[in-house]
């Protein structure tokens, strides 16, 4: 156990250690070789490259070099990442392989490894972090630790002014001072429906109780997601010192986290802070030498994409099948076990410890009037940089997509952009320049959601999107009440009539009526939210649906019963690359003739469309 006194000498001591991991001037002959561990990294080999380095400076016997574990970097499409310190040096793609050249090469005879230097999307070559277009519009809150510490070492978090939030409330602030602080701030929950945080917490103290809770939802269900883990692993104490500022300033003194088992690393993670955090005396009894207690407990779930949802949370920590309850009575007033809850995401949490010591103003100073502070994104599909970004909030969708993710690849065009994942909407490309913040994205039809975010070029149909949603939301459903459970099963059969060439202009009229009356009469947030994706692609694409319907043609020949794939004779360049790659060799034709699809053997893969070099290929 640590005295407060300990504790702030640790703080003090161990920044002067680590300053060179932020400072690129410091004035040190130690280097920190940081090997991001994001999962990403991991599958990676990232943990391999560790040892590696780890195993090659022992032999060496190289001295002031530390090979240190971090979180994610966010570029994960240039993965696994390497960062040498302080010259913050940036190394993409690095092998196991690769490591025994980077010390020789950049360690011991003071060189840069150039090969390895990671490419920008404009072809140029980057040498430091900072100068990539990835992380140029970036501003990191809630990441602010991710890539910098290593998350499972208690004594770097307290370097850089880890539990000094908590040690100002408890020691300066009274509770109801710390929730007009979160107020202030405009901090609105980033779990999707965007609940001012500071009303939830005044709420929830408002109520009197025996006992009451702190939940964390880290339940993080939407498709392509992965926001809430990669903070849970680059930077677990930072969510645990919230979930405590949060306990003090409602009066409870128990917290749980519920986290998906799928997560083994950022559970492992965050399972480590709480250890770690107890054995220095931060969590238990006694904090901080004041008459505050407060203990957290990992609560592990199944994935089920339901308990995501507040109250299905609630019932699956009970020990009970994860069903949504009906509201009122809200969390606030009867959450677990029929007691004052309070319940906010990891993202809105790892906000909490910044607005405490910079203030309120500082953080409502980022962002609109009505969204305040950043949003933390995790930008895939088909876009160049695909990873981790945060931005304030306001910026624009093509902003994100074209300066940070760097465009879409292969030369194709931006289609639409899907926000919220099952319970979102599409963005055309109408609506690039829309600012990304909550009442922006309600009024083109979409919403923020937890922060997925997946780009779409023009080889996508959007009636095969909105089935795919459809399919999750069908197969995630509690099956709790009829518009949901059979609703969207109708829905789903309607579609998948449209994309076999069954489907007729009615079924268009049906899918209308169904979605509307599904958002009306669903209990919770998450069945009448099912159908917007396909209320929004049919706002912005209804012609496509017609197409399908009265046509049977898909243009784009993802809905392979409606395909017709034939070779433009004026664009094709007689290359041979689609016939080389043809798996039945459908494709005619020798050396530079014009290449020629045989209908008999096409079985409508796509494969010679993805191939094609020049876009001669298509319906």
């Amino acid at each position: 156990m640590k005295t407060l006194e300990e504790i702030q000498k640790i703080r003090e001591l161990k920044r002067l250690e680590l300053d060179l991991r932020v400072n690129t001037k410091a004035d040190t002959r130690e280097k920190h070789i940081l090997v991001c561990h994001g999962t990403g990294c991991t599958s990676s080999k990232s943990p391999e490259i560790l040892e590696r380095f780890r195993k090659i400076i022992e032999e060496k016997h190289i001295e002031n070099v530390r090979v240190i574990m971090t979180g994610c970097f966010g570029l994960c499409a240039k993965g696994p990442i390497v960062i040498i310190r302080p010259e913050d040096t940036f190394y993409s793609n690095v092998k196991p392989e690769d490591c025994e050249e980077i010390i020789q090469t950049h360690i011991v005879e003071g060189k840069t490894v150039e090969r390895l230097l990671c490419k920008d999307i404009d072809g140029s070559i980057v040498n430091k972090l900072d100068d990539l277009n990835f992380y140029k519009k970036q501003k990191r809150i809630a990441l602010k630790n991710c890539g910098v510490i290593n998350p499972e070492n208690i004594d770097e978090y307290i370097a850089f002014d880890g539990y000094k939030a908590l040690e100002k409330v408890l020691k300066e602030m009274t509770p109801e001072e710390v929730i007009e602080v979160v107020k202030a701030s405009g901090l609105r929950g980033r779990g999707g429906a965007g609940f001012p945080t500071g009303k939830k917490w005044e709420v929830t103290r408002g109520y009197q109780a025996y006992q009451k809770y702190v939940v964390c939802n880290a339940d993080e269900g939407d498709p392509g997601a992965f926001m809430d883990r990669s903070i849970l692993e680059g930077d677990p104490h930072s969510v645990l010192e919230s979930m405590m500022i949060a306990g003090y300033a409602i009066g409870a003194n128990k917290g749980y986290i519920y986290v998906r088992a799928e997560y083994p690393i950022a559970v492992k993670r965050f399972q480590k802070a709480i250890d770690q955090a107890k054995d220095y005396g931060i969590l238990g009894k006694n904090i901080f030498e004041t008459d505050f207690e407060f203990d957290v407990e990992v609560r592990l779930g199944a994935g089920a994409f339901v308990c995501g949802e507040e109250t299905a949370l609630l019932e699956s920590i009970e020990g009970k099948r994860g069903q949504p309850r009906v509201k009122p009575p809200y969390p606030a007033e009867c959450g677990l076990w029929g007691k004052p809850t309070l319940i906010n995401n990891v993202e809105t949490f790892a906000n909490i410890t910044r607005i405490i010591l910079n203030g309120a103003e500082w953080y409502s100073s980022i962002g609109t009037e009505t969204s305040k502070g950043t949003k933390v994104f995790a930008l895939g599909g088909n876009v160049n940089n695909i990873g981790l970004v945060e931005v304030p909030m306001g910026t624009t969708l093509r902003e994100i997509v074209f300066d940070i993710g760097g465009g879409i690849p292969n030369g194709r065009k931006f289609k639409a952009a899907q926000t919220g994942g099952p319970s979102g909407g599409c963005i055309p490309v109408e609506h690039l320049d829309t600012p990304i913040d909550y009442e922006s994205l309600k009024t083109i039809g979409s919403m923020m959601g937890s922060g997925g975010l997946i780009v779409m070029d023009d080889t996508k149909c959007m009636v095969c999107l909105a089935k795919f949603y459809l399919e999750f939301t069908v197969s995630e459903s509690c099956g709790k009440c009829t518009p949901c459970r059979i609703g969207t099963k109708r829905m789903l059969e309607i579609l998948e009539k449209l994309t076999t060439g069954e489907g007729t202009e009615y079924d268009i009229y049906r899918l209308e009526k169904l979605a509307v009356n599904i958002q009306k009469a669903s209990i919770c947030g998450l069945g009448q939210s099912a159908p917007n994706p396909v209320i929004s692609t049919l706002k912005y694409f209804r012609e496509e649906f017609r197409q399908h319907a009265i046509e049977k043609e898909c243009k784009t020949l993802e809905c392979k019963a409606l395909s017709n794939i034939t070779i433009d004779p004026e664009k094709c360049k007689g290359c041979g690359l689609c016939q080389k790659h043809c798996p039945v060799s459908a494709i005619q034709g020798e050396g530079r003739d014009k290449r020629v699809i045989d209908q008999t053997k096409c079985i409508k893969c796509g494969t010679c469309l993805t191939n094609c070099p020049f876009h001669a290929i298509g319906n």
